[in-house]
């Protein structure tokens, strides 16, 4: 896997998007008045002064500047800093750890080994204040004429085979551009953008996933109740996932409390149904889904991208459970699978950082696990059953019920790994759209996840001398299917939404070059009629 050079060897690389994209950030700026140049709260840190803005800065702003001009009066969902910065998007920015994304052929995003050391992005000008005041386009949307004479060279190049394709602007909802965009294709991991949109509808941004312990007083048994949190750890730093090793502190503590020295340990997973095994089979790029897991049932260190798993990743938690519980003076028995009764005490409890962190880490890093789990919970608070075909019932009746387009659609599953699924051009822009919509604030981490071209998750290793910064995408790769979808700002500050989906390609890496320039060219055009 190619290497990114450390932080500073970087800096001419940041110092030529930076150029790029500063006229562009001058013109939005001109456009939003005083979004971008409203000063510092009273009392707020000050930042040291720099030459020029570092790369954090134009990424969080090219983004959030589109996103303010399509949002009109709304509440950004999401976990941003008190300078208005994307925390998650912060950190990856600066690369403090490896970002591993993954798509679904196996391959990673080029993000390479990261420099070491405590340092932070500069912070983002306040411009989420502009998300809360009323947003209007200093330009008209583009012309469809003007816009298909750019696009129509690029994705009609025969290396995408079939495709579909679609432009709308988010501002009115209007579509500018459409190419074959009401066929259903196989999408991929753009799959993931409508589990994102149908996990907050059903469940809301703040839900947390919670796992936990409960004691049966007649048999004396604890039971490890999994509450579908594939970002449970048991490693020593949980770095804000819920943490295995403190619900076995909590759970010991409670324990001693009732004099109880030694317990049968079991597990319960019955908040899923039907087979735990993905219809692919054992793949790296996802582990068996079941609502106990710690780690994702990985065999190494890694919390993203392709890797072994364990088999039964349920049994691999609770023996882990039961080591932790000995270390709290609790003697455990083997654990067995079992099912908490009505009669059961909880003892002790763990929850997940909100949906909205959960969405976004799904989609910067195309999650698979993290996809599953979000489409069975869809179905757990919809009444359908929480298998495959529950998950996919249950996202589709979520996208109906917000009037999407979803006529051809097929969703097998949450990650998009399965090929039978079908999306359409459409319903992926109406997606997006929708993401944006003031009406649904709730739905915005579906648009901040979205990895970043050239500095976040799947886009880490792409667009270095073309649309970085302005391009936010979902990335999705199978053999013979590339997919990308997303937003883009264009050159006189417009925000729109695109999506671009391509199947019997010929070649991987031949089409995602065509793909990746067509979002390009999208940046580069006003594609205004004279």
């Amino acid at each position: 896997m190619p290497e990114l050079r450390p932080w500073r060897a970087a800096g001419p690389h940041v110092v030529r998007i930076a150029d790029a994209v500063r006229p562009r950030l001058a013109r939005v700026a001109a456009a939003t008045g005083p979004w971008f140049t409203r000063g510092r709260r009273p009392g707020s840190p000050q930042a040291p002064r720099v030459a020029r803005p570092g790369a954090g800065w134009y990424t969080a702003t090219a983004a959030t500047a589109g996103l303010a001009l399509a949002a009109g009066v709304a509440t950004a969902a999401g976990p941003w800093d008190s300078s208005g910065q994307r925390t998650a998007e912060r950190h990856r920015a600066v690369a403090l750890e490896a970002s591993r994304g993954t798509d679904h052929d196996g391959s990673r995003a080029r993000a390479g080994t990261p420099p070491r050391g405590p340092g932070a992005a500069p912070p983002a000008p306040s411009v989420l204040t502009g998300l809360g005041g009323t947003a209007t386009a200093a330009r008209s949307a583009p012309a469809g004429k003007a816009l298909a004479a750019v696009l129509d060279p690029l994705l009609k190049d025969p290396v995408l085979g079939r495709r579909s394709a679609a432009v709308v602007d988010v501002v009115t909802g209007r579509r500018l551009y459409g190419a074959d965009s009401g066929n259903a294709l196989t999408p991929a991991s753009t799959t993931k953008i409508a589990t994102a949109v149908a996990a907050l509808s059903a469940l809301g941004p703040d839900h947390r996933l919670t796992t936990r312990t409960v004691y049966e007083p007649d048999t004396e048994e604890v039971v490890l109740v999994g509450g579908g949190d594939p970002t449970l750890t048991a490693r020593k730093n949980a770095k804000g996932s819920a943490s295995l090793r403190d619900l076995a502190s909590r759970t010991a503590a409670a324990l001693a409390k009732r004099g109880v020295r030694k317990v049968t340990l079991s597990y319960d997973t019955t908040l899923y149904k039907g087979d735990t095994a993905h219809p692919i089979g054992r793949n790296e790029n996802l582990a068996a889904v079941t609502p106990l897991m710690a780690d994702e049932g990985r065999t190494d260190d890694s919390s993203s991208g392709p890797v072994e798993r364990v088999v039964d990743p349920a049994a691999d938690a609770a023996r882990t459970f039961g080591d932790l519980l000995k270390k709290h003076g609790i003697t455990a028995t083997p654990p067995g699978p079992s099912k908490s009764t009505t009669r059961a005490t909880t003892l002790a409890t763990v929850s997940s950082p909100p949906l909205s962190s959960l969405v976004e880490r799904m989609l910067t890093n195309s999650d698979n696990d993290l996809a599953e789990a979000l489409a069975r919970h869809t179905a757990v608070a919809t009444g359908k059953p929480a298998d495959f075909g529950g998950a996919g019932a249950a996202v589709t009746a979520r996208l109906k019920q917000l009037k999407l387009p979803v006529k051809g659609v097929v969703i097998k599953d949450g990650s998009g790994l399965d090929r039978g699924g079908r999306l359409t051009a459409d319903l992926l822009t109406a997606l997006l759209v929708k993401a944006g919509d003031p009406a649904h604030p709730e739905l915005r981490s579906a648009l901040t996840g979205l990895p970043v071209a050239g500095f976040t998750g799947t886009l880490s290793g792409r667009y270095a001398d073309g649309a970085a910064g302005l391009v936010r995408a979902k990335t999705g790769t199978l053999t013979g299917v590339n997919t990308l979808a997303g937003t883009v700002v264009d050159r006189d500050g417009r925000l729109l939404a695109f999506a671009f989906l391509a199947n019997d390609t010929a070649g991987a890496e031949a089409a995602q070059t065509t793909l990746d320039k067509a979002a390009t060219a999208l940046a580069r055009c006003g594609c205004r009629t004279p």
